[in-house]
């Protein structure tokens, strides 16, 4: 696989409206809702935030070239990938993964 680098971050949050107001007062971003959440403008990268997760953390989402390609070499390494989800216009695809010990990952088709 070929080097990739960090694309795209994802807040997941039990409340997202708390969420969303201690990202915007804290770092001045701009949120743009859409149906199941939304993302910053938060710079050079976009971050998107949901709610109802009771695993809440900010997940790194590398980008990779062929996403059905990196979803089986994560797997064929040990660890678990979701399969891809379909294009989000304007996002891509992506799929969550966890490597062997359960760190959680995801990656990103632009």
């Amino acid at each position: 696989m070929t080097t990739s680098h960090p694309a795209h971050l994802e807040i997941g949050a039990p409340d997202d409206a708390r969420a969303r107001t201690f990202f915007a007062d804290l770092f001045g971003w701009t949120f743009t809702p859409m149906e199941n959440g939304g993302w910053f403008d938060s710079g050079a990268i976009k971050t998107g935030l949901h709610g109802g997760d009771d695993r809440p953390a900010i997940v790194v989402y590398f980008d990779v070239p062929d996403i059905e390609a990196a979803v089986a070499r994560v797997r064929d390494l040990g660890g678990t990938a979701d399969d891809p989800t379909p294009e989000e216009p304007g996002f891509g695809r992506f799929s969550t993964c966890l490597d062997p010990q359960g760190v959680r990952f995801g990656l990103r088709q632009g």
